[in-house]
């Protein structure tokens, strides 16, 4: 866990789902732990791979429809509680098959869960904010891009998010992820050629303010200074 102190009690956890420490998505989790520690929030940064989180439903983890106060396992608790302290949470991760990865679908499964999450007329995650940061091979001009969006605004803030208390939940789709430009044809993927030097460095620049702007404006929407 790396965290980052603030004086105004704001907590924000950071969850990046990804299986490389170098990667465009770690990059762009450390980039927004940085932005919300500017923005005055103690940061959580929590790395699942990392950390060695097991996304594996386990039957320590299993719900139990009949009775919601059910212990679940010690790592699962531990993660309990770290979202219980977090008045935002900011999940950021690559987008696979229009989805988010195992890791992150693990980590909802057995943390989100049957009595924490959700299953209570008064939901201990209400008023939490959620901010979903997904990275996409797609081009930005490619019609899947804005179908995907919709998709996983649809999955994750409707049927994950705001099904679990939060006030507010908004999916950012940071398209153009990928050095060699792919676009979807007639059901095709259709790959470029890679990119390379100052076209990659100002690629970089881009998918950064893109990045971001999408952090500003989720702040701005809940009244934070940017």
């Amino acid at each position: 866990m790396t965290e980052h102190s603030s004086s105004n009690g704001r907590t924000a956890l950071v969850v990046v789902a990804h299986h490389r420490a170098d990667s465009l998505t770690a990059h762009t989790a450390r980039r927004t732990a940085d932005r919300l520690e500017a923005a005055g929030y103690r940061v959580d940064l929590l790395d699942l791979h990392a950390e060695g989180f097991d996304p594996r439903m386990t039957t320590a983890d299993q719900p139990d429809w009949g009775d919601r106060e059910k212990q679940y396992s010690d790592e699962a608790r531990a993660h309990m509680r770290r979202v219980l302290d977090a008045d935002v949470v900011v999940a950021v991760f690559p987008v696979y098959w229009q989805s988010v990865p195992a890791l992150l679908k693990g980590w909802i499964d057995r943390v989100w869960n049957y009595g924490f999450a959700y299953g209570r007329s008064k939901p201990r995650l209400a008023g939490k904010r959620m901010l979903w940061l997904g990275l996409a091979g797609a081009t930005a001009d490619d019609p899947i891009s804005e179908a995907m969006h919709a998709l996983l605004e649809t999955n994750l803030s409707e049927g994950i998010a705001y099904y679990c208390g939060f006030s507010h939940s908004a999916v950012g789709l940071l398209t153009d992820a990928e050095e060699r430009p792919q676009r979807d044809a007639e059901g095709s993927l259709l790959v470029g050629d890679a990119v390379a030097g100052a076209e990659r460095e100002a690629q970089y620049a881009d998918f950064d303010r893109r990045a971001r702007e999408a952090v500003e404006k989720f702040l701005a929407a809940e009244g934070v200074a940017v």
